[in-house]
């Protein structure tokens, strides 16, 4: 498979080294490759730069940093992590539990810095948040711990709700599904309410699942983080069932979504930088606590509720960080 050749600065002109050559070579500086699950152009890449411009780094002055995107392909995300621990980077920044997991498997001593993972205890990626173990530390996003939130807020925009799907991929598309599905099946289940799991392959399903949720006469659907490259058909499909469509996409509630929660994530791709230059200066990824989020983001869409029959208190409005009209 042909490989690509990376440029280097070398005297104050660009040499073009094969990948092994590279490697090899000494480096005036430290050597950052970034694995990003998402296709560009995508806010990761900037917020991580004001991180690590805040702590005094600049590209090509004392630091070299090299992304690559996986445009959500598990099998892209694998090419690229087995490509970047050729180059021999001293850090590994991973975007989501896709590229954590490609990382993972690449290497088991290049340190690897979580930007975040939305699930790393559940899947056994860390032993333990104080004490991670292993070459892997960073952050969580808790995407995947947060269902009875999401549950509460849902039972809010809805009061006479009874029945919730989940939109989730199969677990061999990503195991990340698991968590992500048994920690909201827990919190409806508490709740008292109806859950509607449905997990498929992919994109060519839509269709077929929406109307599923429709025939088992949800009311509303989360849509798990994966399928947020989708989030133009998906709102138009829970429009077209009158399903509230819930994620952690602030672009998807913007979108015709009617509410979306999650971590502040570009605060969390900028807070990567500190667990890199940490790293750099000698400290070892099992010994850095992983850090987690302690606000959770809500936005909400008032003319799709007002399109599904809903009237938003004042109260809830007043709390949301944003509301679309």
């Amino acid at each position: 498979m042909r490989r690509r050749e990376f440029l280097t600065l070398l005297g104050g002109m660009a040499t073009a080294w094969p990948l092994g050559a590279r490697a090899q070579r000494p480096r005036k500086f430290p050597f950052v490759g970034v694995l990003v699950s998402a296709s560009p152009p995508h806010p990761f890449a900037d917020a991580f730069w004001r991180g690590l411009h805040a702590l005094g780094y600049s590209d090509g002055e004392n630091i070299k940093v090299e992304f690559r995107y996986t445009d959500l392909r598990s099998d892209r995300a694998r090419e690229y992590a087995e490509e970047l621990v050729r180059l021999s980077p001293d850090v590994i920044v991973a975007h989501y539990a896709q590229a954590v997991s490609a990382a993972m498997a690449a290497t088991r001593t290049i340190p690897i810095v979580m930007a975040p993972h939305g699930a790393p205890l559940q899947l056994g990626v860390i032993d333990s948040l104080a004490r991670p173990g292993g070459n892997v530390t960073g952050l969580s996003g808790m995407d995947a711990e947060i269902g009875g939130k999401r549950v509460e807020l849902l039972r809010e925009l809805i009061p006479n709700l009874r029945c919730i799907a989940v939109l989730a991929a199969t677990l061999t598309t990503t195991p990340y599904s698991g968590p992500f599905v048994e920690d909201l099946r827990l919190a409806v289940t508490r709740a008292g309410l109806r859950f509607e799991p449905i997990l498929i392959p992919g994109p060519s399903e839509f269709r077929s699942a929406f109307a599923t949720m429709a025939k088992a006469e949800a009311q509303a659907v989360i849509v798990v983080p994966f399928f947020d490259p989708h989030q133009v058909i998906l709102v138009e499909l829970a429009a077209k069932h009158r399903l509230a469509y819930m994620s952690g996409s602030r672009d998807a509630t913007a979108a015709g979504g009617l509410v979306s929660m999650a971590a502040n994530f570009p605060e969390l791709y900028q807070r990567a930088a500190f667990y890199v230059d940490k790293i750099l200066k000698g400290a070892k990824p099992a010994d850095l606590p992983v850090e987690q989020p302690t606000k959770f983001q809500v936005a909400i869409n008032l003319k799709t509720a007002q399109a599904l029959g809903l009237a938003i208190s004042p109260t809830l409005l007043a709390r949301a960080d944003e509301v679309f009209e």
